[in-house]
């Protein structure tokens, strides 16, 4: 890696760990915080997806932004309106606002997340492809995925602490603050290297070529296509699992107020992510292609998702939660790498937005569900639903496979086939 490549590698490090720090405040209570605002499980994860439902709204115009305005001012635009919404999320609790209050503002929280979606995974690659890094993209995004892991596990364990020792409510005015704190730094830090902006006087043009371009070199490219379609199962169940492990592991160790205990939780999934990210290169040099790792990592799952519906042991159901953290966390630089390498560094931003679209689009529909049958059949029913439901992904990962395409088989071991189509 050139000296060039190692700065760049720094500032998106600085950048991960302050992001994720600041949102990570609230991983390991939100769930309890809405449910503590007065409202059921259903309405809970039916906010949770407005949220997701925001964010399939705004992927497409967020990514003129990235690709019309750069981005670094995708990414500042990020850290305002997350913290401007997260502020109001804490003024909903205090006013013990009506459901539709929340909805709202759930989308305005997604929107937020939209201006970071596909933006500095773009500005990654970009930077580190025109600084003469020619390495394979799992060891860098494994970084980010370790850096992310710690901040992550600093930021839900601290924020369950500083919940039961004050309220609720505090873990997410520190993360408005961190969020402030981190406009100056990428304010700072951050510049666009190796991708000029093509800036529009025609938002809804631009919006509609961004669309287009997304389709063309997305939904239209087979191999890219059918990890699209695989997304929305897969992440859709991610999300609520996350989500519906805090109070299912409440309702295991027997006491609603151990906020300390979702914490807890958020923690666990933090450091799986940290041994994840630093297992995906390693678990990518024993395999030829890459959809042999996402294929094998979404079966694993969802059997480990089966097995936490049966389980009714607290400390049983951590170590699966901690198994099923590992796995997903190390075939997900995997997926990015392989995404990556498939795309022009011109749509990259776009397609990658619509990649998180489309995997949006299922929390929009799975959390509410799976949050219904929390209420009728319990959490443990709906975690294995949730399991039965990723499954579906696997068809679609299979049929990526089938195309042969030189990503998947890129940075393989030696003595292993390139075969496939390779790259205009």
């Amino acid at each position: 890696m050139t000296v060039a490549a190692r700065k760049i590698q720094r500032i998106f490090l600085t950048l991960t760990l302050g992001n994720t720090l600041a949102a990570s405040f609230i991983w390991g209570i939100n769930t309890l915080f809405l449910l503590d605002a007065g409202l059921s499980n259903f309405e809970a994860f039916a906010a949770n997806a407005f949220f997701t439902a925001g964010m399939v709204l705004f992927e497409v115009p967020t990514g003129v932004v990235a690709d019309g305005w750069g981005r670094r001012v995708s990414f500042l635009l990020g850290t305002v309106t997350l913290a401007g919404s997260t502020y109001l999320y804490y003024l909903l609790w205090q006013l013990s606002a009506p459901f539709w209050s929340w909805a709202v503002v759930s989308v305005l929280l997604g929107l937020g997340f939209t201006f970071f979606s596909g933006a500095v995974e773009a500005w990654l690659v970009d930077a580190l492809r025109y600084s003469g890094y020619e390495g394979g993209m799992e060891a860098v995004l494994g970084r980010g995925q370790m850096v992310s892991g710690v901040a992550m596990l600093v930021g839900s364990v601290a924020g369950g602490v500083i919940a039961q020792a004050t309220n609720l409510g505090v873990p997410f005015l520190l993360r408005v603050g961190v969020l402030l704190v981190m406009f100056v730094v990428a304010f700072g830090l951050m510049r666009d290297v190796g991708f000029t902006p093509e800036r529009s006087t025609h938002p809804v043009k631009a919006t509609r070529a961004v669309l287009s371009a997304s389709i063309e070199n997305g939904l239209k490219n087979p191999p890219v296509r059918y990890v699209m379609l695989a997304a929305p199962f897969s992440a859709g169940v991610g999300i609520y699992v996350f989500y519906a492990l805090q109070p299912y592991l409440l309702e295991l160790f027997g006491d609603p107020h151990a906020y300390s205990v979702a914490g807890l939780a958020a923690a666990i999934v933090a450091g799986a992510q940290v041994l994840g990210g630093w297992m995906a290169p390693h678990v990518r040099r024993l395999v030829g292609k890459r959809t042999t790792v996402l294929i094998l990592s979404g079966i694993l799952d969802a059997m480990i998702l089966a097995a936490l519906g049966f389980t009714r042991v607290f400390w049983v159901a951590l170590v699966l939660l901690a198994l099923w953290a590992l796995i997903s966390s190390a075939g997900i630089p995997v997926r990015q790498a392989y995404l990556n390498d498939m795309i022009a560094s011109k749509q990259r931003a776009t397609v990658l937005s619509f990649d998180s679209l489309m995997g949006s689009s299922g929390g929009v529909v799975v959390q509410p569900l799976l949050g219904r049958a929390a209420d009728v059949y319990g959490y443990p029913a709906s975690l294995a639903i949730g399991g039965a439901i990723e499954l579906i992904a696997v068809p679609f990962l299979l049929a990526s496979r089938r195309q042969r395409h030189y990503a998947d088989a890129a940075n393989a071991p030696a003595g292993t086939s390139n075969a496939g189509p390779q790259p205009a």
